[in-house]
């Protein structure tokens, strides 16, 4: 392998290294908000399971 070939493999990995970041910290960032959303539900039916007893 050459020292061009050599640079472009490397660079080819740079960037699905950069590729497989960016899909992480999207991910974190929709369970951070699925959290949420299922913490509202929980509390929202503990609510009307309290209210009935």
């Amino acid at each position: 392998m050459t020292l061009q070939e050599q640079s472009i493999a490397d660079d080819k990995m740079r960037a699905e290294i950069a590729k497989l970041v960016a899909e992480t910290s999207e991910i974190n960032q929709n369970m951070k908000y699925r959290f949420w959303v299922l913490m509202a539900a929980y509390v929202s039916a503990m609510g009307i399971l309290l209210k009935f007893f």
